[in-house]
């Protein structure tokens, strides 16, 4: 089975935790209180069956939970360390998570070689919010796909555009690790 790191990246509050336990079936139950986290959360689970070329039967997702909090900026390097691909989450009724993803952006794609295919947006509505769009990504994020995403209203489309990035990111790596093959065989 196919191994992939993914680091689910966003500012304060936007949403990364509640999407991290949906994803992997996590049984944690919230309070309702905000309870930020500390550092980084490791939830590993398997999702089956993905679609794609046949090549893949399924893959064994460690889900990085990284918090939002710059204070914990010294360990970005350690968690962008392998990472196969990012999924970042923001609250775009919420003022500046925009700027805050640019940040994230910028360390973890311009910095640490993360290609953009590789990578998703899930812009996180709380329930009941509607339409409204305070934030916006800006253009670097162009070439990057941005889902809308409310687990309350409609959960199962979340785990299926979650599952479609998976069976992209995975054909991407496998044919990366293929070609890294091909060349070192290539070598002697």
């Amino acid at each position: 089975m196919f191994k992939v790191k993914v680091l689910i990246l966003g500012p304060c509050q936007s949403g990364k935790t509640t999407i991290s336990n949906f994803l992997a079936d996590a049984t944690e139950i919230s309070s309702g209180e905000y309870h930020p986290t500390q550092g980084v959360r490791i939830l590993e689970f398997e999702v089956q069956k993905l679609g794609g070329r046949g090549r893949q039967n399924g893959v064994e997702v460690e889900l990085w939970d990284c918090s939002g909090d710059r204070r914990f900026e010294s360990c970005w390097p350690g968690m962008a360390k392998d990472a196969g691909g990012i999924v970042f989450v923001y609250n775009p009724d919420q003022p500046n998570h925009d700027k805050e993803l640019e940040h994230l952006y910028n360390f973890f794609i311009s910095q640490q070689g993360i290609k953009e295919s590789q990578c998703c947006v899930f812009s996180h509505h709380r329930p009941h919010t509607g339409d409204r769009e305070r934030s916006q990504l800006g253009d670097q994020f162009a070439n990057i796909p941005c889902v809308r995403t409310n687990i309350e209203e409609d959960g199962e489309s979340v785990r299926e555009e979650f599952n479609n990035f998976l069976s992209k990111l995975s054909l991407e790596l496998s044919d990366k690790r293929d070609q890294e093959e091909l060349s070192i065989m290539n070598q002697r």
